[in-house]
Formats: C-alpha cells, sequence, structure tokens
C-alpha cells in the first residue's frame, strides 16, 4: 500500500462510483491521502480496499480536506452532497476549495459556486470530464473547467496528476457549457456510429476494419477508433451508462433551447435514448444505442 505523501493536498472524494472510484484509485496510487464517501456501502469498501479512508458522510469526508471532489450522477446528488444535511458545506472553511467533476445544468452549477461562496467563504470549480472510466484510471481524462482564475491555479498540480488535457473555460459555469458542447457531439455520433455499422454490415463488407480503414481521414474521430469497435463487438458492459448519456443530453437541449441554438441533430440523439432507456436498458453503455438499429435491420 502506497504511503501518503505529506506534500500533497489532502482530498476528501463524495461519489466512487463508475468514474469516481478508478481516479480515486489513481490518487490513492500516487500517495494522495483520501477520505471517501459515498450513498451506496460497496463503493465505500471498494473505496476502502483502494487504500481510501472510509467516511459516514460527506462533511465528515471533508472535513480535514485540502480540496474537496464530487463526482455525482445527478444535479440532485450535487446539492444534497454539499448543501444537505451533514453536507460539505457545513464543515468547508477557506482556504479550502471545491471541484466538481459532475455534469450538471450550466446555471445550477453557477448557483451552487454562489452560494457555496456566500456560505463558506470558499471556491467551486466546475470540473465537467470526459474520457470514461479508462482515462479516469490512468490520468489522461479531458477536463474542461470554469472558475475563478486564483483557484484555478491551485489545482493546476492535481489536475496534472488527473488529465491529459485541463482547460480553463472562463469563470463559473464555463467548463459545464463546454461540457454541453462536448456532450452533443458524443451523443450525436454514436447514433452516425451506429448507422455506419449497420450499413457496412448490410454492405458484406469487414465492418470491423472499419476504423483501421477511414484512420486519417475525414471521418476518422477518437470516437470512431474507441467507441465504435465496442459497438461492432455487441460489448454493451458500461463504460458510461445510456440513463447519463440520456440526462447529459436533456441537458443539452435545455440549454440550446434557452440560447435560442437551432439543435436538429441533438433532438434525434435525444428521442433514440429516450427511447432506448424506455426498452430497459438504460443501465447498459451508451455503446447500446445500435440495438435500436438492430430492431430495424434485416435479418
Amino acid at each position: 500500500m502506497t504511503q501518503p505523501r505529506s506534500d500533497l493536498p489532502r482530498i476528501g472524494y463524495i461519489g466512487v462510483g463508475l468514474m469516481g472510484l478508478p481516479m480515486l484509485t489513481r490518487l490513492v496510487t500516487l500517495g494522495y491521502a483520501v477520505s471517501s464517501y459515498d450513498v451506496l456501502p460497496r463503493q465505500i469498501d471498494a473505496a476502502r480496499e483502494a487504500g481510501a479512508e472510509a467516511a459516514g458522510a460527506p462533511a465528515e469526508a471533508a472535513r480535514s480536506a485540502d480540496l474537496v471532489l464530487l463526482n455525482l450522477p445527478t444535479p440532485d446528488a450535487v446539492e444534497h452532497a454539499v448543501f444537505g444535511e451533514s453536507g460539505v458545506a457545513s464543515v468547508l472553511r477557506p482556504p479550502q476549495l471545491l471541484i466538481d467533476f459532475s455534469t450538471v445544468k450550466v446555471e445550477q452549477g453557477r448557483d451552487f459556486a454562489a452560494r457555496l461562496r456566500q456560505h463558506t467563504g470558499c471556491g467551486w470549480i466546475d470540473a465537467p470530464v470526459s474520457g470514461g472510466p479508462p482515462a479516469s484510471a490512468s490520468g489522461t481524462l479531458t477536463v474542461m473547467a470554469g472558475g475563478e482564475a486564483e483557484d484555478i491555479a491551485r489545482v493546476a498540480p492535481l489536475m496534472a496528476h488527473v488529465a491529459a488535457r485541463f482547460t480553463h473555460m472562463g469563470p463559473p459555469g464555463s467548463g459545464l457549457a463546454a461540457k454541453m458542447i462536448n456532450q452533443l457531439i458524443v451523443g450525436a455520433n454514436h447514433a452516425v456510429l451506429a448507422e455506419a455499422l449497420v450499413m457496412a454490415e448490410a454492405a458484406g463488407i469487414d465492418a470491423a476494419r472499419l476504423p483501421e480503414c477511414l484512420a486519417g481521414g475525414y471521418a476518422d474521430s477518437p470516437l470512431l477508433q474507441k467507441v465504435y469497435p465496442r459497438m461492432q463487438a455487441r460489448d454493451f458492459a458500461p463504460q458510461g451508462y445510456a440513463r447519463q448519456l440520456l440526462k447529459d443530453l436533456e441537458m443539452v437541449s435545455e440549454f440550446g433551447a434557452g440560447l435560442k441554438a437551432p439543435l436538429p441533430l441533438t433532438g434525434v440523439a435525444l428521442s433514440l435514448y429516450r427511447l432506448l432507456v424506455r426498452l430497459g436498458h438504460a443501465e447498459l453503455d451508451t455503446t447500446a444505442l445500435l440495438k435500436l438499429y438492430e430492431r430495424e435491420a434485416p435479418k
């Protein structure tokens, strides 16, 4: 077991699920002292096995931390963990700092940051991520951040251990706005990949070789290279839940409507994921969108 290093900030980690646990494990391995909390006892047990301390409430995990990290599935979960009974806000004091890796609505994120500053004097960085559990485990996430410049500077050393790319997009809420655009691109492209796969198989070509065939051309992308092969292999084990992408696309649609931005392709992807979840596939990977196309494809 790696011994904690005194030169690294102490971490309070709240939400150690599909994305949080791999990141926590990496931080412990690098020598961070981590106190963890999750609403699911089995996740707390997994964090303890990874070398983290177990806390009984968000406030307990945050009390002695220099940096409090959130990695939670819904806006309600974020609000409860921070502002609810035994929440983080009940114990935070400057110079403690909160970093939220969750995806919430842009205005909610801005409101959360303002409330925390008003109630505690502490800063809040919205830092939604892209890359999935493998990138969380290897420290190669893409992180898009919103927050005050001095807070961003403080967390840069931590982010060097968490992300391959860490971009400060502006004041609080800016990282969440960038994440909305990220999810727009991801959601629409999942539908494109499913259609490409169905067409390739119907055409009788070797569908598995498409990423190799198209590499370096205009159709190439990380999604083609990483997501398409899992879709082609019918690997629907969750690296990102269908229900989570649906939740994010609902946010994208609402955010775009408020901006009066036309998003017809987002609307199509949103409808497809609504149907996928309605058919009972909420807990499968986002690649399971292929199931909708296979229902219509010739046998």
